[in-house]
């Protein structure tokens, strides 16, 4: 226990402290490497084989996230139609430590004569790959993390770093915002927040509870307990709303006596909080709690009874 212990704790420290350079080592190749991403007008192509290329693949998805199209394309594939898939109007990562490896020897001249530039992640800065560069990131270590010094430890977590460094750096100077953000991830949480409105989680047609100023109490109970909203709006013929009824009324109602034949307009709150269908949902969830309320109608920019929202709808849409 205590050696495993001690294992972990030796490859994090050294880890740790090959990665502690890293900042040092950041000018004018960095800028560099960051404005050819930022001006291309195609795609970032992001490759590299071994660990480099499992690596490669989570910076090609992290600029592809952050604003920056990406692709990963794998050495091997690319020597055999992949490259197909590159154009004059891309910009290529390539990353490989020793910054020889023996795949990029065939891909550099393809991507020369294309004028494709190269942003090279390597540790080898006086190798073919660094070299045939525009820009050159450095990832160099004194020594890897593993014991025998073969298993790309410190080196892959400074690629990773590295990698980051430039998605993120791209990203801020692109002026990348949440909202962009959630565009491509419209299936997680932010996107659900971000990019889901009102109009999008009400319930709409025989699922809003409403009756006519004309009900009583009792029409608003029936209705209450049909749709299970938690309210209902009072709605004047054009479907104007004038006031709501909530399950809280009712029983506020029962407890001073009132009665189930009562005119509802006697007993309603008028005119009552709603929701403008173009609100986001998170905003319609900040009203609610901001309000201290569960439901309430929504209306268009006419005032119009056009669905209803409680807070259960907003939860199950993935917003809280």
């Amino acid at each position: 226990m205590d050696k495993l212990l001690q294992y972990g704790r030796e490859l994090l420290e050294l880890e740790i402290h090959e990665a502690q350079k890293l900042p040092d080592r950041l000018g004018n190749d960095f800028v560099n490497a960051c404005q050819l991403i930022l001006n291309t007008k195609g795609k970032v192509v992001v490759s590299g084989i071994g660990k480099s290329g499992h690596i490669g693949k989570k910076i090609a998805a992290s600029l592809a996230s952050t604003g920056s199209p990406a692709f990963f394309m794998h050495p091997s594939e690319a020597l055999h139609g992949d490259l197909g898939m590159v154009t004059p109007n891309d910009v290529a990562i390539l990353i490989s430590y020793s910054g020889r490896a023996k795949e990029f020897n065939l891909i550099l001249p393809i991507l020369a004569e294309m004028n494709v530039p190269v942003i090279a992640i390597t540790g080898g800065l006086d190798s073919p790959l660094a070299k045939s560069a525009q820009a050159i990131v450095d990832i160099s270590i004194e020594k890897e993390a593993c014991p025998m010094g073969l298993a790309p430890t410190s080196s892959s977590t400074n690629t990773l770093l590295m990698g980051d460094a430039l998605a993120i750096a791209v990203m801020r100077a692109r002026g990348f915002k949440e909202e962009d953000f959630a565009r491509s991830h419209p299936a997680g949480s932010l996107g659900a927040k971000l990019l889901n409105h009102v109009r999008d989680v009400m319930r709409t047609g025989d699922r809003i509870p409403k009756i006519s100023q004309t009900a009583t109490v009792f029409d608003a109970m029936l209705e209450l307990s049909r749709t299970g909203v938690g309210l209902v709006a009072i709605c004047q013929d054009n479907n104007k709303i004038i006031g709501v009824f909530t399950d809280g009324d009712l029983r506020r109602l029962l407890l001073k006596n009132g009665t189930l034949q009562d005119s509802i307009m006697d007993v309603m709150t008028s005119p009552g909080h709603r929701i403008p269908e173009n609100w986001k949902a998170v905003e319609a969830l900040k009203s609610f709690n901001d309000h201290n309320i569960t439901a309430a109608p929504v209306v268009n920019s006419e005032g119009k009874l056009i669905g209803a929202l409680n807070i259960h709808d907003l939860h199950q849409a993935g917003i809280s």
